[in-house]
């Protein structure tokens, strides 16, 4: 039963994704149930209830007899300012007994997944306890039954939509490789042929820019499912943020534990991005999975053991998945960041010729292979030339400006007013790039926060470069960032391998 009631104010205070309720020190709240600053409490008004981490204030922000909400908290409950609230003690998060057995190795069941899975997408579990589900899942300690048992609990926990058509085209790339921005350009070519593909996407994890990011940089993408809906039904297809249309919430609720952490593990990885794509009703789904030295995958044997887990996870689920390993040594195009990468995007949409060629050339090898998969080509080479033709004729671009339009309208990239260009430091051969620090500098830079920020590749491999040419051009939307990413730079000054000539 519900103890005790305070006036709820909004704070203004950006907690992130995290709810949280602030209650001075002395509150009656917190002397007569005992709580204390990072207690979970449950808040009621009406028939809408909120589980959020309690904070503690000391002072006269709040009076004694009201209740302050972060951002996301008020967002969650939607009271009116100065409605009453009342707190009690959540329930006990049974499935909490279930992390802890695999934090001992013990092998979870689909309805044990299920259980934490649901609690999850609840929001019933506090930051630390996510965490810990998360790490006990790392580092292969997922079997393949449970990255099953996973996604399946992930899809059930969401909305799940289903198409009017037997073949429903959808990709995604494991990442770390910084650049790789193919997805808007490869929706484009294939609803031009008129395949399908609505084509959900996330926001930065590890990354300095997700998919949804750059997109937003060029169209609304926070639509609702009717909205999706009407997208895919007026031209094929979308590019739009997959935390809006309510697929794998649980996921979303990992992501940001995953994004504070720095971590991206195989099964949740797997779980997730299946997950959504069987929730946004895909048939078929292609994977790109860059390999090298210092992108998330490091061998080809350790890609082709992703790809194989990837389709075997897939084929309980009736998907076709189609793993392409590609070239992961340096990043791709000459853009890293949200505005940046959306420069790239309509350069190469728009036959630009100054478009950046190695981004072109991926779009096309990938939205071949979805070409042939979708039966419009008997084999790769038919249907790299029928990419090619479709993007080469201008059908592409003025495809992906009709779905903009329907996602809210085109907008224009704006341009950083903060530029520093990083130097050879001497002549050179550019050997090697390390893709992992690059998206350390353009995250420093401010990106992906900063949507403007990041930092553009002036330099290819293979490249003879003359001492005083700038490698890559800093981008920035205050000085302070340009500062520490700049800093970063001259600890790391191998971001950009040179051998002799």
């Amino acid at each position: 039963m519900c103890a005790a009631s305070c006036r709820l104010r909004r704070l203004g205070i950006d907690t992130g994704d995290e709810r949280v309720v602030f209650l001075r020190s002395d509150s009656f709240i917190c002397r007569s149930e005992g709580f204390d600053a990072r207690s979970r409490v449950e808040l009621h008004l009406g028939d809408r209830m909120l589980v959020a981490m309690l904070d503690v204030v000391h002072g006269e922000l709040l009076a004694s007899d009201e209740a302050g909400l972060s951002e996301s908290a008020w967002m969650a409950l939607q009271p009116n300012p100065g409605d009453r609230v009342e707190f009690s003690h959540p329930r006990k998060v049974e499935s909490l007994a279930l992390v802890r057995s695999k934090i001992y190795g013990h092998e979870l069941d689909g309805a044990q997944m299920e259980a934490i899975i649901s609690d999850i997408a609840l929001r019933r579990y506090a930051s630390v306890e996510l965490a810990s589900f998360i790490v006990a899942c790392a580092d292969g300690r997922l079997t393949e039954q449970e990255t099953v048992g996973l996604t399946r609990a992930m899809v059930k926990a969401g909305n799940r939509l289903s198409w009017p058509r037997d073949i429903v085209m959808d990709k995604h790339c494991v990442g770390g490789l910084p650049g790789n921005r193919t997805t808007p350009i490869v929706v484009a070519i294939v609803t031009t042929l008129g395949l399908m593909m609505p084509k959900t996407s996330s926001r930065a994890i590890t990354s300095p820019a997700g998919t949804a990011d750059v997109m937003e940089m060029l169209a609304p993408v926070a639509l609702d499912v009717p909205a999706m809906r009407r997208v895919v039904e007026g031209t094929g297809g979308c590019v739009i943020w997959g935390g809006n249309v309510n697929f794998s919430p649980a996921d979303d609720v990992l992501i940001r534990i995953e994004r504070a952490l720095d971590i991206d593990t195989e099964g949740q990885l797997v779980a997730s991005v299946l997950s959504k794509k069987i929730a946004a009703g895909a048939t078929h789904v292609l994977i790109d999975i860059p390999v090298g030295p210092t992108a998330k995958v490091r061998s080809q044997d350790d890609a082709a053991a992703l790809a194989a887990l990837i389709e075997r996870v897939g084929s309980h689920f009736g998907l076709h998945v189609c793993p392409v390993i590609t070239d992961g040594r340096a990043p791709v195009g000459r853009g890293i960041g949200p505005a940046l990468e959306a420069r790239d995007v309509m350069a190469v949409l728009g036959r630009a010729n100054d478009a950046p060629a190695d981004l072109r050339w991926r779009a096309l090898a990938l939205a071949a292979t979805l070409i042939q998969l979708g039966g419009l080509a008997s084999d790769a080479w038919e249907a790299m030339n029928v990419a090619a033709a479709t993007l080469d004729s201008g059908r592409a671009y003025r495809q992906f400006l009709a779905i903009c339009d329907l996602q809210g309208g085109l907008r224009t990239p704006g341009v950083a007013p903060y530029q520093h260009p990083v130097i050879a430091p001497r002549d050179g051969l550019v050997s090697g790039f390390n893709n992992r620090q690059l998206g350390t500098v353009a995250k420093l830079a401010g990106a992906p926060r900063a949507p403007l920020a990041g930092l553009t590749v002036e330099c290819r491999l293979g490249d003879h470069v003359r001492r005083g040419q700038p490698l890559f051009v800093l981008h920035a939307q205050t000085e302070g960032e340009l500062a520490y990413a700049l800093a970063y730079v001259a600890r790391h000054p191998d971001i950009v391998e040179l051998t002799d000539k």
